[in-house]
């Protein structure tokens, strides 16, 4: 029985926001208690706003006795996760039409590829790109003429930007709707190791692109679980998707129905339907602490240690690292999915999916199992089903009573670890975050020297000439919002993994962010406060004593502790970072951003 302690941090949780939940919630009953406002706008305003629907909506529109939902889209066909969308709102209003609703595009939002940007300038605007889709989401459901929204969104930033809008707007019932992951390509272990060897000059670049392009190969979210797919699984587990919905293959027809099933709920849910749940009221601290909980579970993306801050922030909510650090300790291990374990989320999918995670989790009393849906106020027993077609009809059936792959899914009496796999790091280098779910015993404790770089490309170098073939820390510092909008520091990767097979103890301290793709390498990531704002990270210097040690959560140098205060911070030209490519527009994102531990957002 694990209630207690999931308990415990769900009530800290509350009895933290109680204030700001409550300023929150009085703004969210008085939008409810007015209505929408359709029908009391303007007739001008009205007739733009319906001016470019067809004539049997406009008329429905103008009697004001049919729903109308918002659909926001984060299509392009640039991200392969996104590209599904382009059918999707014809889809959608021909199902909520025939349900008796009218739908709108209200709006769309833009919506990067981290995996094109990555080590490249761009990524510097892919944090940033999230409170950017906030805004853009809260322009589009402006017009307050909706009595719902249907957000359509996948990927690392996207979906929450969508969030924090969508609570924003929390008077507003909200279904999220995903695309799903393409089919599985060559294996992420394969991928892993030609990267390995282009890092060793051991592979060209035309077997890396032929390598890249046969994992990455079709529609769809890739298939490793990082930030896109733990956006999915975050979504289920606390409700804003239907049951089931977040690995069902792109131009499929499941993934059709379940599209359609999506559409004709959010009717039901609106003030006019016959179960109104707006999401602001749905979204409350269970909901929130079942998405931590899902989050540690899996195994999912340290950016979410980011992002579910500034998601519960934008319900008053307020969560800490150390209620990720309280409920790692409680929550076990149950999936293996890359970067930590070999199988992709097609494979985690056939092994049973969301359904048979939830429902060990459920049985384990590791949920809040009364937490409110979309799908139902009654809780989130209809999670324990899995959708499928029965004569071409949407039907939920029961989960498999255990996982088809011991390998990738297990229950919670059976877990690949007892914990969570998520470590708070504090020292005298400040705090930060390690997910250890991959990293091996033996490596997660590194005491060596350090070799500090002010960028990923340096240390790549540095690297090439055979500089850190040794027991190293690798420092990467001046990486945070503020300093250049924190990019992820993939390329960091391949480097480090050859060198631990080498045999050296290595590990990696950093402000900026890595998305958990730093595998079975030990890093302390999101450093805070960050080197720009005079974090101590900036006054280590090469050959300091770092101790990095994952079992205690120590983040430290050895050095004189006076000596190491004396140090005058360097002072690092960043100008190269904020221009160019878009970033001198960002540079009030830049000065507003708080901290990563306060969710790395510009938003109070």
């Amino acid at each position: 029985m694990v209630l207690d302690p999931i308990a415990r941090v769900t009530d800290r949780v509350r009895s933290r926001s109680a204030d700001s939940r409550r300023t929150y919630l009085t703004r969210i009953e008085a939008l409810i208690a007015r209505g929408v406002h359709r029908d009391a706008v303007g007739c001008a305003n009205l007739a733009h706003a319906i001016a470019g629907c067809a004539k049997a909506d406009q008329d429905d529109l103008k009697r004001g006795d049919k729903r109308n939902i918002a659909i926001v889209t984060s299509y392009n066909d640039m991200l392969s996760a996104h590209q599904p969308f382009e059918a999707y709102p014809a889809l959608i209003k021909a199902a909520i039409r025939a349900a008796g609703g009218v739908a709108q595009v209200a709006g769309g939002v833009p919506a990067m590829c981290d995996g094109v940007t990555q080590g490249r300038e761009g990524m510097e605007l892919s944090l940033f790109s999230r409170d950017v889709i906030a805004m853009a989401t809260a322009i589009a459901l402006s017009h307050d003429v909706f009595d719902g929204a249907l957000l359509l969104g996948v990927c690392d930033k996207i979906v929450p930007g969508l969030l924090i809008a969508a609570l924003s707007f929390g008077h507003l019932p909200t279904i999220f709707i995903p695309a799903g992951p393409m089919p599985s390509g060559i294996s992420n272990g394969e991928k892993s190791r030609i990267r390995q060897l282009y890092a060793t000059g051991e592979a060209s670049r035309a077997e890396l692109l032929e390598a890249e392009t046969a994992a990455y190969h079709a529609p769809g979210t890739c298939t490793f679980y990082g930030t896109a797919n733990s956006n999915q699984m975050l979504m289920e587990i606390m409700g804003l998707h239907l049951p089931g919905a977040s690995f069902v293959n792109p131009n499929t027809a499941l993934r059709t129905a379940l599209t359609q099933a999506a559409a004709e709920r959010i009717l039901t849910i609106t003030a006019r339907g016959n179960e109104f749940s707006p999401i602001g009221v749905m979204i409350d601290e269970r909901s929130i602490v079942n998405g931590m909980i899902g989050l540690l579970a899996t195994g999912g993306s340290t950016n979410h240690t980011i992002h579910l801050i500034a998601m519960a922030r934008a319900a008053g909510i307020q969560i800490t690292w150390q209620d990720f650090a309280d409920l790692s300790e409680c929550i076990p291990s149950l999936t293996r999915i890359y970067p930590n374990g070999a199988a992709d989320v097609n494979q985690f999918q056939a092994a049973g999916g969301m359904a048979v995670l939830m429902a060990t989790l459920l049985d384990h009393h590791m949920l809040h199992g009364d937490a409110r849906t979309v799908w139902s106020e009654a809780g989130l027993a209809a999670y324990r089903s899995q959708p499928v077609l029965v004569d071409q009809a949407l039907r939920w059936v029961p989960a498999p009573a255990r996982s088809g792959d011991t390998a990738i899914l297990r229950s919670a009496d059976a877990p690949f670890s007892a914990d969570g796999g998520l470590k708070i790091m504090r020292g005298m280098l400040g705090e930060a975050v390690a997910k250890i779910s991959a990293v091996k015993a033996e490596h997660r404790v590194v005491e060596a020297p350090a070799r500090v770089f002010r960028n990923q490309e340096a240390m790549q170098a540095a690297f090439k000439a055979g500089e850190l073939h040794r027991d190293v820390v690798v420092v990467v510092t001046h990486q945070g919002p503020q300093a250049n909008g924190m990019p992820e520091l993939h390329k960091l990767t391949p480097p480090l993994s050859v060198l631990q097979d080498l045999g050296y103890r290595v590990a990696l301290v950093t402000d900026g962010r890595m998305s958990g793709a730093s595998g079975k390498i030990p890093a302390a990531i999101h450093v805070t406060p960050e080197a720009s704002m005079g974090g101590p990270i900036a006054r280590l210097r090469d050959g300091d004593m770092i101790r990095v040690d994952c079992t205690t959560g120590t983040l430290t140098a050895l050095v004189d502790h006076a000596e190491f205060l004396a140090r005058a911070l360097p002072e690092i030209d960043l100008s190269a970072h904020h221009a160019g490519l878009g970033r001198e527009l960002f540079s009030n994102f830049r000065h507003a951003v708080n901290g990563a531990d306060l969710g790395a957002s510009v938003f109070a």
